[in-house]
């Protein structure tokens, strides 16, 4: 019922930047939130920022400050700007959109922070 498209990962020195993109597509109008999360190796996957289709926004503390969240609806798509990138935000970023009881996901995209 929806389809999700990750792009923009990469490799990117420490203090650099990154822009992820999430491009929806099928019952678009049913989705009420869009999250990134991530997940490194020998980690648990975790919540980086959600937005809702209220607008509303949240983020994990370890991003605050860094990473913002926004949706182009014209476009069916959803960015995570990434600035001031640390080693530590190295991971698979993945896009999910929740959809009443349903969760659909992207197959992720390679973020690398490093020298």
């Amino acid at each position: 019922q929806v389809q999700l498209v990750e792009s923009g990962g990469g490799l990117v020195q420490p203090g650099g930047s990154l822009r992820l993109s999430c491009a929806a597509s099928g019952s678009i109008s049913s989705i009420s939130a869009v999250g990134w999360y991530r997940q490194a190796p020998g980690k648990q996957r975790e919540l980086v920022a959600a937005i809702t289709s209220g607008v509303s926004t949240n983020y994990a503390d370890s991003v605050k400050g860094r990473f913002t969240i926004s949706r182009d609806n014209a476009k069916n798509t959803v960015y995570l700007q990434m600035n001031s990138l640390k080693a530590e935000d190295t991971a698979v970023y993945i896009c999910n959109a929740r959809v009443f009881l349903r969760n659909f996901w992207g197959q992720g995209t390679q973020v690398t922070v490093s020298s």
